[in-house]
């Protein structure tokens, strides 16, 4: 009988230290991903992509045991402006016609206290490369519908000609900074 109790002990242990399964809530509108880059360096074009999706495993007692996946329909990029979009989505920077995704799939976590960095291979315009995210805790708990939330901020920065988009708008047009704001509902 103590055998049985300590097995049940041991497992129930076991369950409780894995993360938890997130899926990012996309559907309630409670997660972006948008980007800004200096037009010509007299002004920011800000944007987003509007339809993506994603999950994440979190456990705040192992954190830097954390994951993340997100995938973004690139054909879904929105500046409030159609012709730019249209252009945006051409040959000369994100080809959607060739590349109507790009993904993020983390390798590592490090994070201390609410603040770290992810680090991760961006799959985007055919180019995989290891990237940054800057990242912060917003804040986690049970919401009034009888879920289990948890949501981050991230923000990296990307050179456009490490990922083969090398249209020139001027040195002061290479880079773009991307904001993401994820809310993930417990599984």
């Amino acid at each position: 009988m103590k055998n049985i109790i300590f097995a049940l002990l041991a497992a129930s242990l076991t369950l409780q230290a894995q993360a938890a399964n997130y899926k990012i809530d996309t559907q309630g509108a409670h997660a972006f991903i948008q980007f800004k880059i200096k037009h010509l360096g007299f002004s920011w074009v800000v944007g987003q992509f509007n339809d993506f999706d994603g999950s994440f495993e979190y456990d705040k007692n192992n954190v830097n045991q954390s994951s993340v996946m997100v995938n973004i329909d690139t054909t879904s990029v929105d500046t409030n402006h159609g012709l730019r979009d249209e252009h945006i989505k051409g040959k000369d920077f994100l080809n959607v016609s060739e590349f109507p995704t790009a993904s993020f799939t983390s390798t590592s976590v490090n994070i201390d206290g609410d603040k770290g960095v992810i680090t991760g291979k961006l799959n985007l315009h055919g180019v995989e490369k290891t990237i940054t995210l800057q990242v912060a805790m917003i804040g986690e708990g049970n919401d009034p519908w009888g879920s289990y939330r948890a949501g981050f901020d991230g923000t990296t920065s990307l050179k456009l000609e490490d990922f083969n988009i090398v249209n020139s708008l001027g040195p002061a047009s290479a880079s773009l900074e991307m904001h993401l704001y994820v809310e993930g509902i417990r599984q």
